[in-house]
C-alpha cells in the first residue's frame, strides 16, 4: 500500500536511504546529512511535480518511492520515479524479495491509474544486475547508457521507461 508522505516520515526516510544496500543501488552514494535531508524535503514539498509515498507493507510502513518531474498536464502525461526499501526491516523479517515485487506493483500502479500517466521513466545503474532483471520483468525498456560522474565515482546509468500500454495487467483487469 503508498500513502503520501508526511513529516512524521522524513526521518525514516533518510534511514532508508542511508542503508548500505540503497546506497550502493543509488546514483549519489554518500551518506545524506541531516541538513541536506531537511533541505531536500523543504524543496520537494514545495515541487507540485513531485510526490513522495510511503510504502506500508502489512502495516509497517517499509519504503518510500518518489515521483518527480510530473508532467500531469501535458500530452503525453509523463513522470519519472524510483524507491528504495527499509532493506534491515525487511530482510530481519525476510520479506525483501516479496516487499520488492509490491512496491513496484503499487508503484506503478499508482503512476498508471491515480495519476494517470502515459509513460513512467526512470534510471537505473549498469552494474545493477538484479535491478534490471526486475524492470525487465515489469516490462520496463532500457535506453542507450549514459556514462557520468557522480560523487566522485564514474558510473554507467541506463534510462529505463514504461509506456501504459505495456504494463503487466493487474490479476483481475481486462
Amino acid at each position: 500500500m503508498l500513502r503520501s508522505a508526511t513529516d512524521a516520515d522524513v526521518d525514516d526516510i533518510r534511514t532508508w536511504r542511508n542503508q548500505q544496500p540503497n546506497r550502493e543501488a543509488s546514483i549519489n552514494s554518500h551518506e545524506i546529512t541531516a541538513d541536506e535531508h531537511a533541505g531536500w524535503w523543504a524543496r520537494t514539498t514545495a515541487d507540485p511535480t513531485r510526490q513522495v509515498m510511503i510504502y506500508e507493507r502489512g502495516g509497517v510502513p517499509s519504503g518510500v518511492v518518489n515521483f518527480f518531474d510530473l508532467e500531469l498536464e501535458s500530452s503525453p502525461r509523463t513522470g519519472a520515479w524510483g524507491f528504495f526499501l527499509d532493506a534491515d526491516g525487511l530482510a530481519e523479517r525476510g520479506e525483501i524479495l516479496p516487499a520488492w515485487i509490491e512496491v513496484m506493483k503499487d508503484a506503478t500502479g499508482y503512476a498508471f491509474d491515480e495519476l494517470g500517466l502515459d509513460e513512467l521513466t526512470g534510471e537505473v545503474l549498469a552494474d545493477n544486475d538484479v535491478v534490471r532483471q526486475m524492470n525487465r520483468r515489469f516490462r520496463f525498456t532500457e535506453g542507450e547508457p549514459e556514462t557520468r560522474l557522480a560523487d566522485g565515482r564514474e558510473i554507467t546509468v541506463y534510462p529505463i521507461s514504461l509506456h501504459k500500454d505495456n504494463r503487466r495487467k493487474p490479476k483481475g483487469s481486462s
